[in-house]
């Protein structure tokens, strides 16, 4: 019998990255689903956004679909909502897979786990918006995120890409609950990524989940982009093991 995947997205992504991991998935008999959190997406609303705001719409999301025994999937940013969702419908929870995640302790916020360079950048952005938004630099995409990919294939990703509400960034989260549940936990490490500095996301990130599994492939920080189908495999091993 095939699996149940929530796929959560990153900053300035919506559940549109994960198109291709989606059609790999079902190709292998499994369903998959790739919602787009709130204050995200062309046309959201992000003014007043927080990251309390983006947990509770994939925890409106499962109960609305009325999803069980499901393995939630979070890349990057989206760890951290997997970190909170997890707390509120633990139930319905079978594995968390993190893919070059962050992953936060109870009381930080997600700038906590950023270099303060990229921190200062990001706030000087958002000041400048009207909406307390920023968007991820070309410069930046291009170097660090997509790096591994074609500058035509980097660029088409970047030109879809929305503003970050930033205030998601900064809020302090409660995490008690997630660090107390005995739910199942992988990582996935991506050995190309530079998103951050070596080391970051594996072991710095990962070793915050006590007991996980861990599974490698090449690839930057992009991967449901450059390597879809290499990725449905390793979330497929990642939530069986």
């Amino acid at each position: 019998m095939g699996k149940t995947f929530v796929l959560i997205h990153g900053s300035w992504h919506g559940g549109w990255a994960w198109e291709s991991v989606v059609r790999e998935l079902y190709g292998r008999g499994h369903r998959a689903y790739a919602p787009t959190m709130a204050g995200h997406g062309p046309e959201a609303m992000r003014l007043g956004i927080t990251h309390r705001d983006c947990v509770g719409s994939i925890v409106n999301y499962v109960d609305e679909q009325a999803l069980n025994d499901v393995v939630l999937v979070g890349h990057s940013f989206g760890g951290t909502v997997v970190q909170g969702v997890v707390q509120q419908v633990a139930n319905r929870i079978t594995r968390m897979v993190f893919l070059d995640a962050l992953l936060l302790t109870d009381g930080q916020c997600v700038f906590d786990t950023l270099p303060t360079d990229m921190v200062g950048a990001f706030n000087t952005l958002a000041a400048a918006s009207s909406e307390n938004t920023m968007l991820i630099p070309w410069e930046i995409w291009r170097d660090s995120f997509m790096q591994d990919a074609s500058e035509s294939e980097a660029r088409s990703v970047w030109e879809r890409l929305s503003p970050e509400p930033n205030q998601v960034n900064i809020d302090k989260l409660d995490l008690r609950v997630f660090y107390s549940l005995p739910i199942p936990r992988s990582f996935i490490w991506c050995r190309q990524d530079k998103a951050l500095p070596p080391g970051s996301f594996h072991p710095t990130m990962s070793s915050r989940l006590g007991k996980f599994d861990l599974i490698e492939m090449d690839g930057g920080h992009e991967v449901m982009f450059t390597r879809p189908a290499e990725l449905a495999d390793k979330i497929i091993e990642a939530s069986a093991v």
